[in-house]
């Protein structure tokens, strides 16, 4: 029985859990969008002397180039965390972060460095990339572990919610800067401004995170004998235990990661270019449907605890195939501001309906000593091949085909694969199975029955058949 102080305490350390998550998450996303907003005017500023499609191809390139390392920092990162401890991890991220945002925002263009100037970008965006390969992870696991049961998908939403939250900020400071600056201004030095601010953010994370306990479940993790076997053992182990969720949770994320990328990195620059509208009108349809993100993202998670996340997830995949190509065609046919805003609301509205749980999704499908490593693997192999990388791939095809129809196909092909990947693997059959037949029941840690009842918890005779 909690007395109230204990119960105080636990309050006190899930709001500094929500709030470095959002901080962490925000920033991440932050990052990545101001860079896909602004990307014809780092094109010319680094990508100098070459024509302008094969400059703005070299800067998507540059943009995917911090995706590549995603995986393998999250791997890295994971295994460090499972060691040292995951606030510890999440501290350094936040430190490496900033270093990789600043060193953009303070490089001088190709006229002054020449050949150096681009290579340090890439540099600078290889280091976030292998930071924030576990920041997803991390952060999802860390909010799961001290979410109460019945809450996890409520609390980790407020991982998506972050999203929003990048969004409003990367795109109201954005379009104040182009209605605030001249052309010159903005391609001198106005695009530098928001990697600047963002680079500011990194120490009051790093200072939050510093000050916050791990989790009960973790120490408990690491007072286990699997926790100190040796890292061949731990991963053979993990191969055998979750490869198959692996796969799963790769299905979970694909069709939101492409839906995000798209319809936030690349859709601005889709209708600069395809459909001649200027940029501050895509910067005023993110803001509003990232604010309606924020909103939602809570109410959604909320939703996916009561009728099941993996339900949730259907309902989303298979609404999203039959709507997609009439959203692009609405836009299509007379492409106006309003329209715009009307198309990337309800694009938004579906992101947020499946995405708000993702990071409960991913978590509960794994053991609890291959959490970390798990939820980073499958999270970030998802977004570097399916989120990250499209808009390169889009923007390749399009340089020999109707780029009109491009996006809406890319989106279409990988929502039908993540809806195949889930109902073809055995994790995502069973959690659909518990989903239908256990709702209202309370999530628990993924892990043996011997280990759930040693921690002094009592198993529910339903959960008996599935923890691993």
């Amino acid at each position: 029985m909690l007395t109230d102080s204990n119960a105080d305490s636990e309050a006190r350390k899930i709001r500094k859990v929500i709030v470095s998550t959002v901080l962490g998450g925000t920033f991440e996303w932050f990052d990545f969008m101001v860079y896909a907003y602004f990307s014809s005017l780092i094109a010319r500023a680094f990508f100098a002397g070459i024509n302008r499609g094969e400059s703005l191809l070299l800067t998507f390139a540059t943009f995917a180039v911090g995706f590549l390392v995603r995986p393998i920092g999250g791997v890295v990162m994971g295994i460090y965390a499972d060691q040292a401890g995951r606030v510890k991890a999440l501290s350094w991220i936040m430190v490496a972060m900033s270093v990789g945002s600043l060193l953009l925002g303070l490089t001088p263009g190709f006229e002054t460095l020449g050949l150096a100037a681009p290579l340090l970008v890439v540099i600078g965006r290889l280091v976030q990339g292998f930071a924030v390969g576990a920041q997803f992870a991390l952060s999802s696991v860390t909010i799961y572990e001290v979410a109460p049961p019945g809450k996890k998908m409520f609390y980790g939403s407020f991982n998506m919610l972050s999203l929003g939250v990048a969004a409003m900020l990367s795109s109201g400071c954005s379009f104040l800067l182009t209605r605030h600056l001249s052309h010159a201004e903005m391609a001198q030095w106005g695009w530098r401004v928001p990697f600047l601010i963002g680079a500011l953010v990194g120490p009051l994370g790093f200072y939050i995170r510093h000050h916050i306990g791990e989790s009960d479940e973790f120490h408990r993790m690491q007072a286990r004998p699997a926790a100190r076997a040796p890292m061949r053992t731990r991963m053979r182990d993990f191969i055998r235990e979750n490869g198959d969720a692996v796969v799963c949770a790769i299905g979970v994320m694909m069709a939101g990661t492409s839906l995000n990328y798209v319809w936030n990195a690349y859709l601005p620059n889709y209708a600069q270019t395809q459909l001649h509208l200027p940029l501050s009108s895509s910067l005023q349809a993110v803001f509003l449907t990232a604010t309606m993100s924020c909103v939602l993202s809570p109410v959604f998670g909320k939703l996916a605890d009561r009728v099941g996340p993996y339900r949730l997830f259907c309902f989303f995949i298979g609404s999203w195939l039959l709507c997609v190509f009439p959203l692009f065609w609405f836009l299509l046919a007379a492409p106006t501001t309003t329209r715009l805003i009307e198309v990337q609301l309800i694009g938004m509205l579906f992101v947020t309906l499946q995405g708000a749980a993702h990071p409960g999704m991913l978590v509960k499908i794994f053991t609890v000593q291959g959490r970390s490593t798990g939820v980073a693997i499958s999270y970030n192999t998802a977004v570097m091949l399916f989120g990250g990388l499209a808009p390169f791939y889009i923007s390749v095809v399009a340089r020999i085909t109707d780029a009109r129809f491009i996006p809406p196909s890319y989106l279409f092909g990988t929502s039908l694969t993540a809806i195949a990947l889930v109902l073809l693997t055995r994790t995502g059959r069973r959690v659909l199975r518990e989903d239908r037949h256990a709702r209202g029941h309370y999530d628990y840690p993924a892990m043996s029955a011997d280990d759930y009842a040693a921690s002094g918890a009592t198993v529910p005779s339903h959960e008996q058949t599935h923890l691993r």
